[in-house]
């Protein structure tokens, strides 16, 4: 089975070429696609100048969000491969060795369509979770009170002692996915411009009836920088957030009325309080 990598590269060449220098010499990687999101910085530039056989770089012919230049991407190999395990990575992803990849490849079968290694994330490990009911993200939208509310959907440490580790969402900063199902689902929801697209696919391999699992003793490191965003920026980001939330439990777990309605309350309440919080700070 041929193996297939897409990154999604936005305003930031510097950490993508830090990836791409990573893993070149990899040869379990058949193909690494690169698809830069409409940067408004030299990022398509210079990724250009990295191209070869084995890197193919795609300029999206707009910022359409993650999912949106994911689907250009995956497309691009099934149509250069027919069938393979598709690689999809953030940029910012470190990789301990190429046995880690050809390890988690195996796993990707009929069955076990979705692969993730363990995601370590400063001092936090990232294992995936249970897909949020409604009444999760209304609660997970009370401002200070969210980050008790979230553990409700996490699995407890000891679910994870053995090899394997089954679970309904994995973390979409770094996975494996069997090319047919990604095409049998429909690829990815690009109606959401960024975040939840984890849960969606979450739900649309749950309905297809197939697995996604961890892989407990592999993992690589997601090494995204701390910055204190501007209030702007960080609002902007609530909103897309929410926006993304919202069409997740309109669309896939299908709220009802009440639900949808207390989902904008709580959105609209904890916005508030955030624009005062960044205010005052």
């Amino acid at each position: 089975m041929k193996l297939g990598m897409c990154i999604v590269n936005y305003n930031d060449y510097k950490t993508t070429k830090r990836l791409i220098d990573n893993i070149i010499n990899y040869k379990c990687l058949d193909k690494i696609v690169v698809v830069d999101n409409k940067s408004t910085d030299n990022s398509l530039i210079n990724l250009k100048k990295l191209e070869s056989k084995k890197i193919k770089i795609i300029a999206s012919n707009k910022n359409g969000g993650y999912s949106y230049a994911l689907n250009i991407g995956c497309k691009y190999l099934i149509e250069e491969f027919k069938e393979l395990t598709i690689i999809v990575s953030n940029s910012d992803i470190i990789i301990d060795s190429e046995n880690d990849l050809i390890e988690l490849a195996k796993i990707v079968s009929d069955n076990r369509v979705v692969v993730a290694p363990t995601i370590i994330e400063g001092n936090n490990l990232n294992r995936g979770w249970k897909i949020p009911k409604p009444t999760d993200d209304i609660l997970q939208n009370i401002f200070y009170f969210h980050r008790y509310f979230k553990k409700k959907i996490m699995y407890p440490d000891n679910y994870y002692h053995k090899k394997l580790s089954k679970v309904e969402v994995v973390s979409g900063s770094f996975f494996l996915i069997n090319s047919k199902h990604l095409e049998n689902i429909n690829y990815f929801d690009d109606k959401v411009f960024l975040y939840y697209e984890e849960n969606i696919l979450g739900v649309k391999t749950k309905k297809a009836g197939k697995s996604m699992v961890v892989v407990n003793d592999i993992d690589v490191v997601h090494d995204h920088s701390v910055t204190i965003d501007k209030s702007l920026k960080a609002i902007k980001k609530y909103d897309i957030l929410k926006q993304s939330q919202y069409y997740f439990e309109k669309y896939y777990n299908k709220a009802n009325w009440l639900q949808l309605l207390l989902l904008k309350i709580t959105t609209f309440i904890t916005r508030i309080v955030l624009l005062f919080y960044y205010l005052i700070r």
